[in-house]
């Protein structure tokens, strides 16, 4: 048992022996980045406006209407159904008639009104 330890400390030290001794060199920065110039003179980014609120609508015909407000204040997306691809009505200005073809949206509180495609122009509550 007594020889075995002078055995294992032998080959270790051969072990560290064997490494490299040559200091290492580390450099920063990478490679050059071709397109940094391009970055640095882009136009912002504008993120798309989140949902602010989303409220269902009982129109005068009895139908619902979904609608989800957006954070923009000039756009809104409305369904005829809940799990139906939404529609996006925008505005020019925020307080303006939210338009897309054939829809229509006056209003974003407890009462709006809604044209819909091939249907006149009705009110609705929340």
């Amino acid at each position: 048992m007594h020889s075995i330890l002078p055995v294992a400390a032998a080959s270790a030290l051969l072990a560290l022996a064997a490494c490299n001794t040559e200091p290492e060199t580390v450099t920063g920065g990478g490679p050059q980045d071709d397109m940094a110039a391009e970055l640095a003179n882009a136009a912002p980014v504008e993120l798309p406006p989140s949902m602010k609120e989303s409220k269902t609508y009982r129109c005068k015909d009895n139908t619902l209407v979904y609608v989800d407000f957006l954070s923009d204040d000039k756009s809104a997306n409305i369904r005829l159904d809940k799990s139906a691809a939404p529609t996006q009505v925008k505005a020019e200005e925020a307080g303006k008639p939210m338009i897309a073809e054939g829809y229509s949206l006056e209003g974003s509180g407890p009462s709006v009104t809604i044209t819909l495609p091939g249907k006149g122009s009705q009110s609705c509550k929340a």
